[in-house]
């Protein structure tokens, strides 16, 4: 037990390095990542945006960021299955927090977490965002696309297509939330539907934008490799941005969630899937729609969590060789 150690997350001397706190005691950060507001030149950044106010149904998305990163508690300690590394010996990871947002004024929230992904983004390799609805996805693009200089390939895990009409807000701004992100980005230039997919698609919507859909049925009849495959085609060399919404997985693997759908496909085929996309020009991504009152035994949160958790494998991959 000497050269164990407990609250990693503020006792880390470093970005890199695994933490040895018990699995089920520490402070909750992401993977138990150092807490900094100042990335210094990390490779990635994880961030968390608790923001709920543009559901259309169940709401709870507030609590998701704080539901992943407790549990993400359980990847502690082991080399990360099935990157068969420790994540952290290259790759230097911090947790950010949450964004400060005005509860009282949410018509603020999108410009607030642009203007805070910005920041972020001028001292990051790599954001990772954990949500929040999936508004948050549109101002997280903005930021991105304003990085890399125009619009960015789309790659959309969901039972949604999220294109639905945009809308005009009380003061004659652009009303996005979560299910018309993707027309806004669409109509803002902020993404190329030529370059751009979605992934478990399991409800009509009256546009699609020109996106290429892999619909939930399609997915149970190829594998993991051609799912991986048609996104890559698609992308092409076109820096991607990945967006997971949880409700892609079959509510049996993911019931904590605002909007669920049944038909969906397993966690471990969308993680298969994943783990075959580190050739992506990858740029930023988020995981989003965890709503943990509607959870049942943390089942929805490890699910996000290890999505979120790939995701930082295949930036250790791509920097480790």
């Amino acid at each position: 037990m000497a050269s164990r150690s407990i609250d990693h997350a503020f006792t880390a001397e470093g970005f890199l390095g695994a933490a040895s706190d018990p699995t089920y005691a520490g402070a909750p950060s992401f993977l138990r990542r150092r807490f900094s507001k100042t990335p210094n030149g990390s490779d990635v950044t994880v961030w968390g945006v608790p923001f709920d106010a543009a559901v259309s149904n169940r709401p709870g998305a507030r609590f998701g960021p704080a539901a992943i990163r407790r549990a993400s508690m359980i990847f502690d300690n082991d080399p990360q299955y099935p990157f068969r590394r420790d994540l952290f010996e290259a790759l230097s990871v911090v947790d950010y927090g949450d964004c400060l947002l005005d509860y009282r004024l949410p018509e603020t929230a999108h410009a607030t977490i642009q203007a805070e992904a910005v920041k972020i983004l001028g001292d990051t390799g790599f954001l990772l965002t954990l949500g929040g609805d999936h508004s948050i996805t549109f101002p997280l693009l903005a930021a991105h696309a304003a990085r890399h200089g125009g619009p960015l390939a789309l790659v959309q895990f969901d039972a949604h297509q999220d294109t639905w009409p945009l809308a005009e807000s009380s003061n004659g701004a652009m009303r996005v939330d979560h299910g018309s992100f993707v027309t806004g980005a669409v109509a803002s230039g902020l993404i190329d539907p030529r370059h751009s997919i979605q992934v478990g698609i399991r409800t009509h919507a009256p546009e699609d934008c020109g996106i290429e859909i892999l619909d939930g049925d399609d997915l149970e009849d190829i594998t993991s490799d051609a799912i991986a495959e048609r996104i890559s085609k698609r992308v092409g060399d076109t820096p991607c941005y990945l967006t997971f919404d949880i409700d892609c997985l079959d509510v049996a693997f993911a019931p904590g969630t605002g909007t669920p759908v049944s038909g969906g496909p397993s966690s471990a085929k969308m993680l298969s899937t994943i783990r075959k996309l580190g050739g992506l020009p990858l740029v930023g991504a988020d995981v989003v729609e965890v709503s943990p009152p509607y959870d049942h035994a943390e089942m929805t949160a490890i699910a996000a969590s290890t999505v979120a958790m790939y995701i930082v494998g295949l930036r250790a991959e791509a920097k480790g060789g």
